[in-house]
C-alpha cells in the first residue's frame, strides 16, 4: 500500500495532519509529575508489578479457562512512567492512521490543502500530545496489540507505574493487592488476544475503515467543532453534579469522533464499541472473579475503587466528557453485564465460542440484549 505512494506524498502527508513527533514531544513535556519516589522505592515498585503481571496469568487462565493464558511469550510486558506510555500510544496511533492518511493522499490530493488547514487548529500533534498528557496521568494499565513488540508480533502490556502507586496511596488500600488487582484486567487482555489471533487485524481493518471515512468529511470539522463546543460548554456548566449511566446518551458522549459520523461511520462505531464493550467487560468479570483468597482485600479495594469518580471536579468532568471517557466507562458495565448473563446461561465454555472467529462478535444490540447473541450461537443451558 505504501509503496504505490511517491516518496514525497508518502511522507509528507502525515506530518501534515497530524505531526506525531510534536505530539510525544507535547505530551512529554506536560505530562504532569507522579509521586516522588526514592530509586530504591522506583526499583521495588517495579519488582513487585512485574511479579503480580506474572502471578496474575494462572488466576485468567483458571476464571476464563482459556488456554492461550499458558503461553504469552509473543508479546511484551512492560513497566513503564508517564511520558513513557504516552509516547507509546503516539507510535501506536500512527500506527492505525497512517493507513488512512494515506488513503486520503491517493484519494483526495486536491483537497489535501484545504483538509489540513480545516484540521490545523483542532488535530494537530500538540493537541494531540495535550490530550495523551491528561491521560497519561489516568491510565492503570493497557494492553496495546498494535505497538510494536521487541519480543514477538503479540503487542505490548504496559503497566503505569506513578499511576497505580498513586491511586493505592489515595485509596489507602493494601498495595500489593491492588497490584494483583489492577493485573488481572490487563492481562485479560492480553489474554483475549492471544486466544483470538485474527482480533488485531479485524480490528486494525474496521479502525482504518473508520478513520478514512473520518477524514474524508474532514472539510466541515471545524464547524461541527464550534456547535459541539457550545453543547459542551452548557455541560460543563452542570458537570458538579454527578451524571450516571442513564443521563447521558446523546452522540456527544462518544467524544470528539461523534462530530464528523454520517450513517456508515455510526456503524462502524457501533462495531468497534461492541467489540470494546466486549473486551472491557470480560476484563471486570475476571476481576471480579476473584474472592479473597486470590486478593484478601478486594472488597474494600472494589467499594473504594468505585467511590472514586464521585470526587472528580468540573474540570476533569468536562474533559471527560468531551474525550468520550464517561462512554468508555459505559462500555465497562454494559460488557460485564453481557459476559455475565452469557456465561450464566451458557457456561463460560460457550461464552467462549466468541473468540473463535469475527462472525461470533456480539453486535452493539446484542451488548444489549445478551439472549439474542446466545440464541443466534445456538447457546442454552451451559452449550
Amino acid at each position: 500500500m505504501e509503496s504505490n505512494l511517491p516518496s514525497t506524498v508518502r511522507h509528507k502527508v502525515p506530518a501534515q495532519l497530524i505531526n506525531w513527533d510534536l505530539a510525544a514531544s507535547t505530551a512529554a513535556k506536560l505530562t504532569p509529575a507522579g509521586p516522588q519516589l526514592s530509586e530504591r522505592e522506583i526499583a521495588a515498585a517495579v519488582a513487585d508489578l512485574r511479579a503480580a503481571a506474572e502471578a496474575s496469568i494462572g488466576y485468567v487462565h483458571q476464571i476464563t479457562g482459556l488456554d492461550a493464558a499458558k503461553d504469552l511469550r509473543d508479546s511484551d510486558l512492560l513497566i513503564v512512567d508517564r511520558a513513557s506510555w504516552a509516547k507509546a500510544n503516539t507510535q501506536s496511533f500512527q500506527a492505525l492512521m497512517n493507513p488512512a492518511l494515506e488513503h486520503l493522499a491517493r484519494t483526495k490530493q486536491d483537497q489535501l490543502t484545504t483538509a489540513s488547514a480545516a484540521l490545523g487548529g483542532t488535530v494537530t500533534g500538540a493537541q494531540f500530545g495535550a490530550i495523551l498528557a491528561f491521560l497519561s496521568s489516568k491510565v492503570l494499565g493497557q494492553y496495546d496489540p498494535f505497538g510494536p513488540a521487541k519480543n514477538g508480533t503479540g503487542g505490548r502490556l504496559m503497566l503505569v507505574a506513578p499511576n497505580i502507586l498513586a491511586v493505592e496511596r489515595d485509596l489507602n488500600v493494601e498495595p500489593a493487592d491492588f497490584r494483583l488487582w489492577v493485573c488481572l484486567h490487563e492481562q485479560t487482555h492480553r489474554v483475549q488476544f492471544a486466544a483470538a489471533p485474527w482480533l488485531k487485524d479485524h480490528m486494525l481493518q474496521h479502525i482504518s475503515e473508520l478513520s478514512e471515512g473520518l477524514l474524508e468529511k474532514a472539510e466541515g470539522l471545524s464547524e461541527r467543532l464550534t456547535k459541539a463546543a457550545k453543547g459542551l460548554t452548557s455541560a460543563g456548566a452542570k458537570a458538579d453534579a454527578d451524571l450516571d449511566a442513564t443521563s447521558l446518551k446523546s452522540d456527544n458522549d462518544l467524544g470528539i469522533l461523534s462530530l464528523l459520523q454520517d450513517p456508515q461511520d455510526k456503524a462502524r462505531m457501533s462495531h468497534l464499541t461492541a467489540v470494546m464493550s466486549l473486551l472491557e467487560g470480560h476484563a471486570n468479570v475476571v476481576m471480579d472473579a476473584v474472592d479473597s483468597s486470590i486478593v484478601p482485600s478486594v472488597k474494600t479495594i472494589r467499594r473504594r475503587f468505585n467511590a472514586r469518580g464521585k470526587s472528580r471536579g468540573p474540570v476533569e468532568k468536562f474533559l471527560r466528557r468531551l474525550l468520550g471517557l464517561d462512554a468508555k466507562m459505559r462500555q465497562y458495565s454494559d460488557g460485564a453485564r453481557f459476559v455475565r448473563r452469557v456465561v450464566d446461561r451458557a457456561g463460560m465454555e460457550g461464552f467462549n465460542s466468541v473468540w473463535t472467529s469475527a462472525e461470533n462478535l456480539p453486535t452493539e444490540e446484542e451488548i444489549h440484549a445478551p439472549d439474542k447473541w446466545i440464541t443466534r450461537m445456538g447457546l442454552h443451558n451451559g452449550g
